[in-house]
C-alpha cells in the first residue's frame, strides 16, 4: 500500500502529468461524449411537446437532427478510443520503465526480492490495473459535467423528481466507500496468488529435466493444484465483491428508475404537472444517469484497488523516490531506433594494479559472508581463489563487483578509490561470468551481442578464445542457431562457454569467473585457459575454482 506521503491520488496524478495533453485531449473528447446526450433530450422534449400542443413538427427533421447527432458522437467516439489507447499505452510503458530502470540500478545480487513470477504480476496486472482507473477519470469527469447540467435542467422543471432521479447516486457512492477495506483486501489476496502461480509455473518449464529425474511429477502438479485452489478462491472472493458491487449498482437504479416513473406518471395526470416533452425529458435522461451511477460507483472500488496495485509497484523500488514511478520518461517510440553505444576507451580505463582492502559484507540476518579480505591483483595475472563450498568464494566476487553492497572496506584501481563498484565494474573496465550464466531465448549471436554491432570477424575470435569453435560448427545455423529458453538446447558447457565468449567479446580489463570450468572436460578447459592467456593480450583473470588446470596457472 503506498505510505502517506505518496497517496493513491498523487501517484495517479503524476502519471497524467506525464501525458497531459493527451489527457486534457482524452477528457474534452469524454466529456463531449457525455454531454451530447442533453442535446437530444432537448430535441426530444420539444418534439414531443410540439405534439402535444398540436403545433407540429415535421418528422423528417426531427429525424435528420438525430441522425447526425448518432453520426456526430460515434465519429468522436472513434477518435477518443484511439487517443485513450495510446495514452494507455504510454502510461503504461513508463511505469514499466521505470520500475525496470529502478531494478538496474540496485546491487544485481540483490535487486529483486520475490520470484520472477510476481515480478510478473506487478509489471503486468498491476500496471494494467493502475492505467484502467486512470482512464476511467475521464468517465468521472464526464459525468459529473453531466449531472450538473441534467440537475440543472431537471430542477428547474420539477425540483423534488429530480431528487429523487440523483438519489440512486447517492447510495452508490456511500455503499462503495464503506466496502472500501474489504476491496483492498480482496485485491491485494487476488493479485499474491495470480503471482504465486505464474512463479510455479514458470519454474515448472524451468526445470523439467530436474522434475523427470527426481520423478516428482505427480507431486508437482499437485503442488500446481493446491496453488489454483487458493487463487480460484481468492479470486472468487475479488471478483464476487465487484460483480455484487456491479448489481446492487445496476438494480438500486432500476428500483429508483421504477419510482420516478409512476411518480413521474402521476405527475402528467395533474393540470399544472408536467408536459409530455417534460416527462419524455425525465424518462430519457434516466438511462445516463443510470451509467453516470453505474461509472461513479464503480470508480470508487478501482479506486481502493489501484491503491493496492501502486503499493505493490512502489515497493520494487527498494527505497527509491516514489514518484519515480510515474516521472516522465522519454520513450523513444517515434524516430529511427535507438543505438547500443559502446564508450571509448580511454587511458585510465587500463588496470595496472587492482587493491582491496579490508573488504567485508555480511547476508542480512546471517553469519554467511566475507570478513576483512585484502587482495592484490597485477596487470596480466591469473588469480585463483579456492576453498571448501560455503567459505565465502562468490560472496567475495560479488562484494569486489559491487552486486551485493559490501559492508565495509576500499577497492582501488590504479591507485585511484572506486566510490560505485556497480557503476564502474562494467565493461569496458571488468566483465563477470557466474556460476549459472543465463542465456536468453534468441539466437546465439543476439546472446553474444546483446545489441551491440560487432562483426562476425570479432564474434568468431571472442567464440575461438573460449573455446567453442568446434561446437559452433556442428550447428546446423551457425550464429544463428536458437539457444532456447536459458540456453536448454545447449550443454551445461556449451553455457558456460557461450557466457565466457560473450564477456570476452567485451575485451574487459579484468575477467572474473566464477567456477566456469565446472561443466567441462580436462581438454577442453586447458584449451580454454591458455587461449585466454594468449589471445586476450594484458588482460587480468580472477577465477574461482577448484580444479587442477586452473589452479597450475595460477
Amino acid at each position: 500500500m503506498t505510505n502517506r506521503e505518496t497517496p493513491t491520488a498523487r501517484l495517479m496524478w503524476g502519471a497524467i502529468k506525464a501525458e497531459r495533453w493527451r489527457y486534457l485531449a482524452n477528457i474534452t473528447l469524454w466529456a463531449t461524449i457525455w454531454v451530447m446526450p442533453i442535446l437530444t433530450a432537448l430535441i426530444l422534449r420539444a418534439f414531443f411537446d410540439s405534439l402535444e400542443l398540436e403545433t407540429g413538427t415535421n418528422p423528417i427533421t426531427f429525424v435528420a437532427l438525430i441522425f447526425g447527432y448518432g453520426l456526430a458522437r460515434v465519429m468522436i467516439m472513434v477518435i477518443a478510443m484511439h487517443n485513450d489507447i495510446h495514452f494507455e499505452f504510454r502510461n503504461a510503458s513508463q511505469l514499466r520503465r521505470n520500475m525496470l530502470e529502478r531494478i538496474y540500478e540496485m546491487p544485481a545480487a540483490q535487486a529483486v526480492q520475490g520470484s520472477p513470477g510476481e515480478m510478473i504480476s506487478r509489471f503486468r496486472e498491476d500496471v494494467d490495473h493502475t492505467q484502467e482507473t486512470i482512464s476511467w477519470t475521464v468517465d468521472m469527469v464526464g459525468a459529473i459535467i453531466f449531472g450538473v447540467v441534467a440537475v440543472w435542467i431537471l430542477a428547474g422543471i420539477d425540483a423534488s423528481l429530480t431528487v429523487t432521479v440523483f438519489a440512486p447516486l447517492i447510495v452508490m457512492v456511500v455503499l462503495a466507500e464503506r466496502l472500501g477495506g474489504r476491496i483492498k483486501r480482496y485485491r491485494q489476496e487476488a493479485q499474491e496468488a495470480t503471482g504465486r502461480i505464474t512463479e510455479a509455473v514458470g519454474e515448472m518449464f524451468g526445470a523439467v529435466q530436474s522434475i523427470k529425474v527426481a520423478g516428482a511429477e505427480h507431486s508437482t502438479v499437485e503442488n500446481l493444484r493446491e496453488l489454483n485452489d487458493g487463487r480460484r478462491k481468492a479470486m472468487v472472493r475479488d471478483k464476487t465483491l465487484t460483480a455484487g458491487l456491479e448489481s446492487v449498482f445496476w438494480n438500486t437504479v432500476s428500483i429508483g428508475t421504477g419510482l420516478i416513473l409512476l411518480v413521474g406518471a402521476s405527475s402528467l395526470a395533474a393540470d399544472d404537472g408536467l408536459t409530455i416533452g417534460e416527462f419524455a425529458l425525465f424518462v430519457y435522461f434516466l438511462g445516463f444517469v443510470t451509467d453516470a451511477g453505474y461509472f461513479v460507483g464503480i470508480f470508487i472500488a478501482r479506486f481502493k484497488q489501484a491503491t493496492v496495485s501502486y503499493g505493490r509497484m512502489i515497493s520494487l523500488l527498494r527505497g527509491g523516490r516514489e514518484l519515480r514511478l510515474v516521472d516522465k520518461v522519454d520513450l523513444e517510440l517515434t524516430g529511427p531506433e535507438p543505438v547500443v553505444t559502446v564508450a571509448p576507451r580511454k587511458a585510465t580505463d587500463r588496470l595496472e594494479l587492482l587493491s582491496v582492502r579490508g573488504l567485508s559484507f555480511r547476508y542480512p540476518g546471517s553469519d554467511n559472508g566475507i570478513t576483512d579480505v585484502d587482495l592484490e591483483l597485477a596487470r596480466g595475472s591469473f588469480t585463483v581463489i579456492t576453498g571448501r563450498i560455503g567459505s565465502g568464494k562468490t560472496t567475495l566476487l560479488r562484494a569486489l563487483l559491487g552486486l551485493v553492497p559490501a559492508d565495509a572496506g576500499e577497492i582501488r584501481w590504479n591507485d585511484e578509490p572506486i566510490a560505485d563498484p556497480a557503476k564502474w565494474m562494467v565493461p569496458p573496465h571488468a566483465a563477470y561470468t557466474p556460476q549459472v550464466p543465463s542465456l536468453f531465448s534468441m539466437s546465439l549471436r543476439d546472446n553474444l551481442q546483446l545489441g551491440r554491432d560487432d562483426s562476425d570477424d570479432e564474434i568468431r575470435t571472442a567464440i575461438r578464445s573460449a573455446a567453442l569453435e568446434r561446437d559452433l560448427k556442428d550447428m546446423p545455423e551457425g550464429l544463428d542457431t536458437m539457444v532456447g529458453p536459458r540456453g536448454m538446447r545447449l550443454s551445461g558447457g556449451q553455457v558456460q562457454r557461450t557466457a565466457a565468449a560473450r564477456m570476452l567479446l567485451r575485451r574487459p580489463e579484468l575477467l572474473v569467473f566464477d567456477d566456469l570450468s565446472s561443466a567441462l572436460d580436462v581438454e577442453t578447459e586447458q584449451t580454454l585457459w591458455r587461449r585466454l592467456l594468449k589471445e586476450q593480450e594484458g588482460a587480468t583473470a580472477l577465477v574461482v575454482s577448484h580444479r587442477l588446470p586452473a589452479l597450475m596457472r595460477a
